[in-house]
């Protein structure tokens, strides 16, 4: 199984009214319940952009923390899913399934296997 990962950016997501808020949430619930019954359902939810950000930089040797968002384009994740499927075919089935429930675009991008200790 390999573990992919669907974005949506925050500047994607249209301004819908708060009716059609709350009827895409219960789309997103439904498939939610749809991914764990079919065994592929690793994470799915929004990011809470009223919420405080930081940033955290270790390169110098010790983590410093920054307060407020560090991204340096208009574009910033807005929410993810994580799914575990066999293949690129599923994938994009559960993305087509992610972005009809949200109504707007989404990005699948596959996870790295980790290394195996001695690996190059």
């Amino acid at each position: 199984m390999t573990e992919y990962l669907i974005t949506a950016n925050e500047e994607w997501v249209p301004d819908y009214s708060e009716e059609r808020m709350e009827e895409m949430s219960q789309a997103v619930k439904e498939l939610r319940a749809e991914m764990k019954a079919a065994g592929v359902y690793v994470f799915l939810g929004g990011l809470d952009n009223s919420a405080p950000v930081f940033s955290v930089d270790a390169t110098s040797g010790s983590p410093i923390f920054t307060d407020g968002p560090y991204t340096e384009t208009k574009e910033h994740l807005g929410g993810f899913t994580i799914i575990d499927v066999p293949d690129e075919e599923a994938a994009r089935m559960w993305a087509a399934k992610v972005a009809t429930a949200c109504l707007w675009p989404h990005e699948v991008h596959t996870f790295q296997v980790p290394r195996q200790a001695g690996e190059g």
